[in-house]
């Protein structure tokens, strides 16, 4: 849609300088035709052939001068606007790699957090391992003086009733 609004503008750039050109070209002429009637009406100038090809030479090509200054002036303004174009774009780049380069270290950032968490879960696993066999360990013993307690306590019952 944009592109369209500066294919637009572009357009009636390119339309408005003609017309430009035109009007200047038509102001020209009128002056040229001021000038020569003013000459005509003081005193009729005849010139020879040679003198009025030179002249007219002369004339077409300060027109062609004055249309080329015109083309130049244009591509000027379609330059700076180029120019202006690829510093944005430069700059629309740069804050592009500036926000890629946080989202990275944000990333590793991220990534380092998670091998430390999963360093310290992995060392609470092997505490709570460690200390679920020292468990199983001591009921295992409290299993076995049960036992030997049953045992003794088993054998003075005999010992006292008979």
């Amino acid at each position: 849609m944009e592109q369209e609004k500066e294919k637009e503008k572009e357009k009636g750039k390119g339309s408005e300088e003609r017309w430009s050109g035109a009007i200047a070209n038509l102001t020209e002429m009128a002056s040229n035709l001021d000038s020569l009637q003013k000459l005509l009406l003081r005193k009729a100038v005849f010139v020879d052939e040679e003198t009025f090809a030179k002249a007219s030479l002369t004339s077409e090509q300060a027109r062609t001068i004055k249309v080329l200054e015109q083309r130049v002036e244009r591509l000027e303004r379609e330059l700076d606007a180029a120019i202006s174009a690829a510093a944005r774009a430069r700059a629309e780049k740069r804050q592009a790699e500036a926000g890629q380069k946080a989202a990275e270290l944000r990333a590793q950032e991220v990534t380092r957090e998670l091998e430390n968490t999963t360093k310290i879960f992995e060392l609470h696993m092997e505490e709570l391992r460690a200390k679920q066999e020292e468990i199983t360990r001591r009921d295992n013993e409290i299993k076995l003086l049960e036992a030997i307690i049953q045992t003794l306590g088993g054998k003075e019952s005999h010992s006292t009733s008979g």
